[in-house]
């Protein structure tokens, strides 16, 4: 199962990294929710994350999610100390503070662009970045860390940008229009209405060399108005070999 779950995490960082362009060191935002799941269930996050993950990673969490910590008192003090072992990132509610599923979310706007790792077991916080495309979403499970399948807006988001659809309806409108303004929209059309014809192509110089004879026995040549005869070719019968006679029958009057 181990061997399995290994195959299925190397599966997923592989399509991250060749779609999305993530690279080591991992960034891996974590809440306080993962952290307490970890602690009662006696994972090590510094020590598993990297053996999971088969590369180096950067563990960090916000201001946002340690103030929420503090505010729900002893019962995630555990969590609270695992968490301020971690790099702490930058956020711009340091004046504000803001719930710690809000926050990690402002973390991923414009499509993610700093290439963070979500670990949360908030179902809010993971059914709103599954909506994001190209952000990786880790939890545990059963006493393991796993990593979730790619959601399926970053499916669609790969497959748009295969077959070149990531332009917006409204710029798409706007490009028609300055096409159209400036006659390219037009002949654009046209050339790709208009069929190509095939050009003749030149015979194969193999096929037009002569054929060249065999080498052999010279054959005679015929004088003029002569005609061709034929030659008959004769069994020659072995020498004291003798005929057998057909044998006579009386006639009956």
């Amino acid at each position: 199962m181990k061997i399995k779950r290994q195959k299925q995490a190397k599966k997923t960082l592989s399509f991250y990294k060749y779609n999305f362009s993530f690279r080591e060191p991992f960034q891996i935002l974590l809440d306080g929710t993962f952290c307490q799941a970890a602690l009662k269930n006696k994972i090590q996050i510094k020590e598993q994350m990297p053996k999971y993950l088969m590369g180096e990673v950067q563990l960090c969490t916000t201001n946002c999610v340690l103030k929420e910590l503090e505010s729900l008192g002893k019962e995630l003090y555990g969590a609270k100390i695992i968490l301020q072992r971690f790099q702490m990132r930058n956020c711009s509610h340091l004046k504000s503070p803001l719930p710690a599923s809000q926050c990690l979310q402002s973390m991923l706007e414009g499509n993610n662009p700093h290439h963070y790792f979500i670990a949360s077991q908030d179902q809010e916080l993971t059914a709103a970045v599954k909506k994001i495309p190209g952000v990786p979403l880790l939890y545990i499970i059963l006493n393991t860390i796993v990593l979730d399948k790619p959601s399926l807006c970053s499916v669609n988001h790969v497959q748009a940008a295969q077959a070149g659809q990531l332009v917006a309806p409204d710029q798409q409108q706007n490009i028609l229009s300055l096409k159209e303004e400036k006659g390219i929209a037009g002949n654009v059309t046209e050339k790709r209405g208009r069929k190509r014809k095939r050009k003749a192509a030149n015979p194969n110089p193999l096929s037009c060399l002569k054929k060249k004879k065999k080498p052999g026995v010279p054959t005679p040549k015929r004088a003029e108005g002569e005609k061709k005869t034929r030659s008959r070719h004769r069994k020659r019968k072995p020498a004291g070999a003798t005929v057998p006679h057909a044998e006579c029958t009386p006639v009956q009057k």
